[in-house]
């Protein structure tokens, strides 16, 4: 039996480390491809030149603006973002031991929608010449437009989480109910999108439109900053609970027995998957379907430990992230497609693919 496991050990942990493997391959790749191509020696050179500076010469002078301001936060918002999103959806679907959850079936993409469609409608009438300032935060300079709708789409989604909490107090334990609470909750705040949308004049009711379809146009530096120790010390958090999250994949009752704090986890835990999924929506826009997809190609690949089914979700999700902006990138270029459509046509292709498989026994 140790050998077997052991043996199952090695094969989770060589999937982890290819994944990290090809999404550095991806990253090289991305760095390159655009509506100026860069070969890969000088990308290479460049990641090096920014540890070691001048150490080697690129083949011409300006692909280093182009690959270190402008592709690389767009390159690592990606990889957070699907990191996020990613571990969240796994999370979710092993605490509501329901594979079709998702931070977008709980509710909070429809919440953060919510908020930054507010911030663009509203934002002048509240704010007034205010909104359209320049604000510092810690040495970091924001354009209050861009900050305050990322606030309210962080505070949006995070509220979106309290409601369906709220509204499931007395039912915490059933799944049903939580999941039923977050599409109520999430409909609740597509009507308010909706409504925005309407009074909303050409100009703002276009920059809506954008943000839903989803895109990686707010990459820069400073959102790179704000969201990176979001979204590690978030991962660090439910990592460190994969243990107690296999042993309630036994049921409630089971864990109970064992002394786990079923209700305090799960509550704790979903908290924490709607703030690292807020913090980086509110940068992206709406991005659909990494929450569903990643954690199942992962599971039919290693199995449901948790303790090692998180991190390949996490690293999956930035995979494909990565790699559906980069086909946005290039497919129309110098012209670019909102990622978000892209990832709809992809995440309804495989849902069809999933739910058909073998008679959909990887949704049971």
């Amino acid at each position: 039996m140790k050998a077997i496991y052991d043996a199952s050990t090695r094969k989770k942990k060589t999937f982890i480390a290819v994944m990290a493997a090809l999404l550095l391959a991806m990253v090289v790749l991305s760095l390159s491809l655009g509506s100026v191509r860069i070969p890969a020696f000088d990308v290479l050179a460049c990641m090096f030149n920014q540890i070691a500076p001048d150490t080697f010469a690129l083949s011409k002078p300006y692909y280093h603006n182009i690959i270190v301001n402008g592709r690389e936060p767009r390159i690592l918002l990606c990889i957070f973002t699907g990191i996020a999103l990613g571990a969240s959806g796994t999370v979710m679907q092993s605490l509501l031991r329901n594979p079709l959850v998702s931070p977008f079936t709980l509710g909070v993409s429809s919440a953060a929608s919510f908020g930054a469609a507010m911030a663009i409608a509203f934002g002048s009438a509240i704010f007034g010449s205010a909104y359209y300032g320049v604000l510092d935060v810690m040495g970091i300079t924001f354009s209050a437009k861009t900050l305050i709708t990322i606030l309210f789409a962080f505070f949006f989604g995070t509220l979106s989480m309290a409601l369906v909490l709220i509204i499931s107090k007395n039912n915490i334990a059933s799944q049903s109910v939580l999941v039923l609470s977050g599409v109520v909750v999430g409909y609740l705040f597509q009507a308010g999108v909706s409504f925005a949308k309407y009074i909303s004049d050409d100009t703002a009711l276009r920059e809506i439109v954008n943000w839903l379809m989803g895109g990686m146009w707010g990459a820069t530096w400073s959102s790179i900053f704000f969201i990176v120790p979001i979204v590690l010390v978030g991962f660090f958090l439910l990592e460190r609970r994969a243990v107690d999250m296999n042993t309630m994949s036994g049921g409630d009752d089971v864990a109970k027995s064992l002394g786990i704090e079923v209700h305090k986890i799960r509550r704790d835990l979903l908290i924490v998957c709607t703030l690292i999924t807020s913090a980086c929506l509110a940068f992206t826009g709406v991005i659909g379907f990494i929450g569903l997809m990643a954690p199942h190609i992962c599971r039919i690949l290693i199995g449901n430990d948790n303790r090692y089914l998180i991190p390949a979700s996490a690293l999956m999700g930035a995979i494909i992230l990565l790699l559906s902006d980069t086909v946005a990138r290039i497919l129309m270029s110098p012209q670019e497609i909102p990622v978000g459509i892209l990832l709809y046509l992809i995440g309804g292709v495989f849902f069809i693919w999933l739910v058909s498989r073998k008679n959909g026994r990887y949704l049971a």
